[in-house]
C-alpha cells in the first residue's frame, strides 16, 4: 500500500513532514498575487516525469506554462514509464525535452510550482528566483498532498497515481489563475 500510494516509505515520511512545514510557514512558499500570474512554471528534480507532465497537462488545458529541473541535463527526453503513464491519461510526453535550472529564463508573471518542500527551499536560495512567487503544486490537489514524491524508477501504479494527482491540481490552477490562460 505504501509503494502504491506514496512511492516509498521515504515518500510517506516526507509527505507527513510537509504538512507541519506548511502550517508553520516553513515550506519556502511565497504566495502569488493571483491577478499577476501569467505563466505556470513547474519544477522538479529531473524535469522528466512530474514537471514534464504538469507542463504538458497545463498546455493541453489552455494555460501558458513551462517547466524545468533543478538537477538535469537540458535536452533529456521524458522518462519512458512517465510517457506510458501520461498516454494512459490522454497526454503525449514523447516530444518533451528537459530544461535545466541554468537554462530557465524567468519572466514577469511566472509562478513557480514545485513538487517538494526541499525544492521550494532551493528556489528560495537562488538569487535569480528568490523574489518570485512559489508554491507546492500539491497544495492544489484535493485532498491536499503537499509532497508529490518522485516516481522515477518506482512502480507503474505509483507513476500513474502521481500523474493523476498532478492532473487534478492543474484543474484547480485553471480557475485560480485566469491570467495564465492562453488568449
Amino acid at each position: 500500500m505504501i509503494r502504491r500510494r506514496f512511492g516509498t516509505f521515504r515518500g510517506l515520511v516526507r509527505l507527513a513532514l510537509s504538512y507541519p512545514q506548511l502550517a508553520l510557514g516553513r515550506s519556502g512558499s511565497r504566495h502569488p498575487n493571483p491577478a499577476a500570474v501569467q505563466r505556470l512554471v513547474f519544477v522538479c528534480q529531473g524535469n522528466i516525469c512530474r514537471s514534464a507532465f504538469a507542463d504538458v497537462s497545463a498546455r493541453k488545458a489552455g494555460m501558458r506554462s513551462a517547466s524545468f529541473g533543478l538537477s538535469t541535463t537540458t535536452g533529456r527526453p521524458a522518462h519512458h514509464p512517465a510517457i506510458v503513464a501520461a498516454h494512459g491519461l490522454g497526454y503525449d510526453l514523447s516530444a518533451h525535452r528537459a530544461v535545466d535550472l541554468a537554462d530557465y529564463s524567468p519572466q514577469e508573471g511566472d509562478l513557480l510550482l514545485a513538487m517538494e518542500v526541499r525544492q521550494l527551499h532551493r528556489l528560495a536560495a537562488d538569487p535569480r528566483l528568490a523574489a518570485m512567487p512559489r508554491q507546492l503544486l500539491g497544495y492544489w490537489t484535493r485532498p491536499m498532498i503537499p509532497h508529490l514524491h518522485d516516481p522515477y524508477g518506482l512502480d507503474d501504479q505509483y507513476m500513474a497515481l502521481c500523474l493523476a494527482r498532478i492532473e487534478g491540481a492543474i484543474d484547480a490552477l485553471i480557475n485560480a489563475f485566469p491570467g495564465a490562460r492562453l488568449s
